[in-house]
């Protein structure tokens, strides 16, 4: 799990008043937010106030083949989702969107995040009577508004009054039988947008979802801001806008977000080439090529050029072929796959001295792999450049970050990692810098690199614990 990094999943939701293909949309939106998770997917329609929901483990295309999607029907608004776990082990199991029933309705609900007192308000739950059937912190989430909902006029205002007990990252799409809503949390940890297309209404984690359908982004939601889109247009409830400081997870824009997106007005490519050259102003040296481990080192690899003067060069062919994060059971399995999913192009690197930057560096094997790749291809030096500052912290809101012992930067020195690397040097991106990374003014989540949390974190629990719970219990 510690060789790459995993976010939790994107969102995707769609309001068509105007009679469009609604879960053609969402296949298309999801395709888009593939990137996000890999692991599971679904889609709930909305047909005449009857919720249907199909999901299950797999590719978007896996999942939602064309009888799949006849069957989905016709209707005037769903929500879909795709989720890689970082709570949750049973891919089938956790995937979303959740649809529960109740007194008042029924609902359904795609969360991107994680919540930090997810595991205090699943056991006041259960202590009052509630039946988990997940082991996700969304179905927390959905008896917090349930709960609520029972008890006021409208789904908007049970969503409110459920932020209310919520702490943490999440960025949501709720579909009520007549109504869309998104939600995201008061710091804004992860992105959410609006788009249109004539009339109808699209939210989505990312900009480039809204791309791929057609639609143009209107704005971004504002940290703790809700908006609901019904028959009588969209209209926006901002009662707890402003109540926490933005803190965006800077991690969008060095790693999880697709370069073509544009977050809080900000676009990720322009990010990550700034990253490149704040690396090239922090950590220069004498080369002869700068490449960038694909996909997201690449747009920083070429910031990196541009501020050193360092001609930039295509270091690796990545496999298009291979769609997901493979699991192998062996140490020389892996080896492999690196080789299968990346080659260096030798004509790039051969006798050359080479400037490597790659988006993170989390447990080192990785990097390791690829940088013998390039002294096997006859790169005579090996820098190796990380756009991200060093990680030393678990990450609580929707990263697959949770513990200290698995970060090389945790357990080694600077120049015991370039040792183990097998890089001639190393540098990292400072956090300064990474603050800096955004055309627009608002703060970051910096929290995995200098433990400064915006959210008091939980106190011993990994990001396992209803597993382990559920085992201790049967055990």
């Amino acid at each position: 799990m510690f060789n790459n990094l995993h976010e939790e999943c994107g969102v995707f939701g769609v309001y068509s008043p105007d009679g469009l293909d609604v879960a053609s949309l969402c296949y298309y939106g999801l395709y888009a937010l593939q990137h996000r998770g890999q692991e599971s997917c679904g889609i709930a329609m909305n047909d005449d106030g009857v919720i249907h929901c199909h999901k299950g483990a797999g590719l978007v295309n896996e999942i939602f083949t064309p009888e799949v999607m006849r069957s989905l029907g016709t209707g005037q608004m769903a929500v879909a989702h795709v989720r890689y776990g970082t709570m949750g082990t049973d891919p089938r199991l956790n995937a979303q969107p959740l649809v529960v029933n109740h007194v008042k309705g029924r609902m359904a609900l795609a969360h991107n995040g994680a919540l930090t007192n997810a595991a205090e308000l699943r056991e006041a739950f259960e202590l009052e009577g509630s039946i988990f059937h997940t082991t996700s912190d969304t179905e927390v989430i959905t008896y917090a508004i349930t709960r609520e909902r029972i008890a006021c006029g409208s789904i908007e205002e049970a969503v409110s009054r459920a932020m209310n007990r919520l702490k943490g990252a999440y960025s949501l799409v709720i579909m009520s039988p007549s109504k869309l809503i998104a939600v995201r949390d008061p710091h804004g940890f992860r992105p959410l947008c609006i788009g249109q297309i004539g009339n109808s209404v699209v939210f989505a984690s990312e900009s480039c979802a809204l791309d791929a359908i057609g639609a143009h982004i209107v704005r971004d939601l504002d940290p703790g801001e809700i908006v609901v889109v019904d028959k009588d247009g969209m209209r926006s409830d901002r009662t707890h806008v402003g109540e926490a400081e933005k803190t965006t997870c800077v991690f969008e824009y060095i790693y999880f977000a697709r370069p073509d997106s544009v977050i809080d007005g900000s676009s990720v490519h322009v990010a990550r080439a700034r990253a490149g050259a704040f690396l090239a102003l922090e950590h220069p040296v004498q080369a002869d090529v700068v490449i960038g481990v694909p996909d997201s080192g690449l747009d920083a690899a070429l910031g990196y050029a541009r501020q050193s003067g360092i001609p930039y060069g295509i270091g690796f062919i990545k496999s298009k072929y291979i769609g997901r994060t493979f699991i192998q059971p062996t140490q020389s399995e892996r080896e492999n796959l690196v080789r299968i999913k990346l080659n260096p192009v030798s004509a790039t690197v051969k006798g050359k001295r080479v400037v490597l930057v790659d988006d993170s560096i989390v447990r080192g094997t990785t990097c390791a792999r690829i940088v013998r790749l390039l002294r096997e291809a006859g790169a005579t030096e090996v820098h190796m450049r990380s756009s991200a500052p060093a990680f030393k912290n678990p990450c609580y809101f929707g990263t697959d970050i949770d513990s200290r012992d698995k970060l090389i930067a945790c357990q080694h020195s600077l120049e015991e990692i370039c040792q183990i690397i097998g890089a001639d040097s190393l540098g990292y991106l400072s956090c300064e810098s990474a603050r800096k990374l955004a055309d627009n003014s608002h703060g970051f989540c910096t929290a995995c690199f200098d433990g400064q949390y915006p959210v008091e974190p939980p106190v011993g629990c990994r990001k396992n614990k209803y597993e382990r719970k559920i085992s201790e219990a049967e055990a």
